[in-house]
């Protein structure tokens, strides 16, 4: 958050000229952008697969129930802000391309503002909301696979798909060395670098080869897991978005023009009814419960920090569009929604006290409603109960 808001100050300073100069200047065969976007953002998307794929087979979402709920629940939310961007748009052909910008959740800012809630919070909601963030990482994966591809080169993506097989091989045959997997993984982004697909792909492909180790504390995935996050979460992450959110603060007419306008409704007003709406049919149907240990306010609220897409957002419109002032738009849509939804998320969480039912203990409880324990009349008649 710090990153994008001294990126803001600096491109509406005088110092604008030079910090754009300088994300174009060449290093090597790429600009000082490109080698953040395409090569620091594959490393970003090694740690989504790597954390997909813990959560897939040996984790939150590791059987069919627990996957129900979050799945319906990031379809729905995928898919209502498209249609509410294109919507917002008036379906204009030249700014289609941008559907997929308000899709994406960003799930470290999303848990960043549920860290600002601090006990308030159920775990439950944190629960809900990262399985429904992974689902919608693997959603984005695919979108950005599938639709914001050049022109192919088959020998390049022969190679890809050779040094793929290998590095599977290298799991199939025991090799619990992590060195092998990482050579693979700078192999393999160089082909898909040359092969049209966008080179961050390979970050996943390769985690998808990375032993798990299925119940092992220290497996190699899990290792290389625990390795990388800090230098994602405290590097890659902020590098990323003080490279991408400088943009020029526009006039009043431009924040209406319909770009920004689509993109802001839909993360503000298409993630929540598509979280909150696929939540709310999929319990009154049966398919797949809420928590009962969330009210529905606690739902809303995490549907709400759903349409926080910074990261994400801010990567696609940098891929759907060629013109560089539609790119400028889109940062200005994707981070007026985000903002807008991250400040009303936090204050319906603040606002909602969580349910405490008879099996709660009573330090729980008190840990729940912190110096208003003595006070609260839920906690009295906890401990009633406990008693």
């Amino acid at each position: 958050m710090g990153a994008a808001a001294l990126a803001l100050v600096i491109a509406n300073s005088p110092l604008a000229e030079s910090y754009h100069k300088v994300l174009h200047s060449h290093v090597g065969p790429l600009t000082v952008h490109y080698w953040i976007a395409d090569a620091l953002m594959a490393v970003f998307f090694l740690l989504v697969g790597l954390e997909v794929k813990r959560e897939w087979y040996d984790g939150q979402l590791s059987t069919p129930a627990a996957r129900r709920l979050p799945m319906i629940a990031a379809a729905a939310g995928m898919a209502v802000p498209a249609l509410v961007y294109k919507l917002g748009t008036g379906f204009n052909p030249t700014l289609s391309s941008g559907w997929a910008i308000p899709a994406a959740t960003d799930i470290a800012f999303a848990l960043g503002v549920l860290a600002l809630l601090g006990g308030r919070v159920p775990a439950s909601i944190k629960l809900l909301l990262v399985t429904i963030a992974i689902i919608d990482d693997i959603g984005a994966v695919a979108i950005i696979a599938l639709f914001y591809t050049s022109d192919l080169s088959v020998p390049a993506l022969a190679a890809s798909a050779i040094i793929v097989s290998i590095m599977a091989a290298m799991t199939m045959f025991g090799i619990r060395k992590l060195w092998p997997f990482l050579l693979g993984f700078v192999l393999l982004w160089i082909a898909v670098f040359q092969s049209g697909v966008h080179a961050t792909i390979a970050g996943v492909l390769a985690a998808l080869t990375i032993p798990l180790g299925k119940g092992e504390p220290y497996s190699p995935l899990k290792k290389l897991e625990h390795r990388v996050h800090p230098y994602v979460m405290f590097g890659i992450v902020p590098v990323f978005g003080f490279a991408s959110a400088g943009v020029t603060f526009p006039g009043a007419e431009a924040l209406l023009d319909p770009l920004p306008v689509g993109i802001a409704l839909g993360l503000l007003f298409g993630k929540q009814a598509g979280v909150f709406g696929a939540v709310w049919i999929a319990d009154r149907t049966g398919v797949a419960p809420k928590p009962q240990s969330l009210r529905w306010a606690h739902i809303y609220g995490a549907s709400l920090l759903c349409g926080i897409g910074f990261t994400m957002s801010l990567f696609i419109g940098d891929l759907a569009f060629g013109d560089p002032l539609l790119v400028e738009e889109a940062k200005i849509g994707t981070l007026a929604g985000s903002l807008a939804s991250g400040i009303l998320g936090f204050a319906v969480l603040k606002c909602t006290k969580p349910i405490i039912s008879t099996h709660y203990e009573v330090d729980e409880a008190e840990e729940v409603f912190g110096e208003d324990a003595d006070e609260d009349p839920t906690v009295c008649r906890a401990r009633q109960f406990t008693d």
